[in-house]
């Protein structure tokens, strides 16, 4: 049933972009208002989700570190695992995020004849992951080309390496292929694992499906839909510079693929995607591990007013003498 709402919800917004465009007077709506509205909205949003995190206190050390601390100088650290100083955490993270390094040792575990629970590698998520991940930032680079006036060098360079196993005309580009099948490994895992299948929400489901529609879309045009690009670049040269023009030549497809793009900007800082500015303010993991080498005092502590024994003897003196209680001083 969840997944069922979720694709009904991605056809809804296929369809009202495929039938609105054609209707006079909506054209703007599609082309110019509600683009518009999704680019504020992603902004504002993710400028709100990424100050709220920063505000957040923290005022101990909490890295997640699964190796040898730095201690002692004959004892050998592990400065990637249990960064010690801004250097190990800088490339902790690079890996963390370039490289999804704590998901490719991740383990999945499963029950055997007896039964016996047993632990295996998940390295397709991973692999999945990457891919997909990967193939969407160079999809977004090379759209560049539409929205700028003056491409830059490294655009037709990236276009020619992503090209280079050429597969008739137009040119295949490996990106998409990648991108297709990374997204496919990741709904099919959600829907043939039972347990996983059990534990996923529309959340899940929906934007998954919604960057597939996205991804089917861009396809379509490109390898057999065909639009006109100097159209489809007149048109975002105009959005992007605040003088939007609506060319004629423009199919209902690409309407529908900007549509879908607009929800996605949207829906983004709402949704789980926020992981995307989330993972630089994970303090579990752009923290150094140095609780034996710097004291750290929380500095949000209220301060306490402190009644020392001396002060208390002082005040009770008389009552402590008359029972023959031990004092400290006469």
């Amino acid at each position: 049933m969840k997944l069922f709402i979720s694709l009904i919800l991605v056809l809804i917004l296929i369809g009202i972009p495929l039938i609105g465009s054609n209707v006079s007077g909506l054209v703007y709506l599609f082309g110019v208002i509600i683009p518009y509205i999704a680019i504020l909205t992603f902004v504002i949003g993710m400028s709100v989700r990424v100050l709220k995190w920063a505000k957040i206190p923290v005022p101990f050390k909490i890295t997640t570190t699964c190796g040898q601390q730095k201690s002692l100088p004959w004892i050998n650290n592990n400065n990637l695992e249990s960064p010690h100083n801004t250097a190990g955490v800088f490339w902790r993270m690079a890996l963390e995020v370039l490289f999804f390094r704590s998901l490719f040792r991740n383990t999945r575990t499963g029950l055997k004849e007896g039964p016996k629970i047993v632990y295996g590698p998940d390295k397709i998520l991973w692999a999945a992951s990457l891919a997909f991940h990967w193939s969407f930032l160079v999809i977004f680079i090379r759209h560049f080309k539409i929205f700028l006036q003056e491409v830059p060098q490294f655009i037709p360079l990236l276009e020619s390496l992503d090209g280079f196993m050429q597969i008739g005309l137009p040119i295949l580009f490996m990106t998409d292929a990648a991108l297709l099948l990374g997204l496919t490994v990741l709904f099919l895992r959600r829907i043939v694992d039972p347990k996983l299948r059990y534990i996923s929400l529309v959340a899940d489901y929906f934007p998954l499906l919604l960057i597939i529609g996205i991804a089917l879309t861009g396809v379509w045009m490109r390898y057999f839909g065909k639009v006109d690009i100097i159209s489809v670049k007149q048109f975002t040269l105009g959005l992007f510079s605040f003088q939007p023009i609506i060319p004629d030549g423009i199919s209902a497809i690409f309407f529908a693929h900007l549509f879908l793009v607009s929800a996605l900007l949207i829906y983004f800082p709402l949704s789980k995607l926020v992981h995307f500015g989330g993972i630089f303010l994970s303090p579990t993991r752009n923290m150094s591990n140095n609780n034996r080498e710097v004291r750290h005092i929380n500095p949000w502590n209220p301060k306490v007013k402190l009644h020392t024994y001396e002060e208390w003897e002082d005040e009770f003196r008389d009552v402590m003498k008359a029972a023959d209680m031990p004092l400290e001083k006469e």
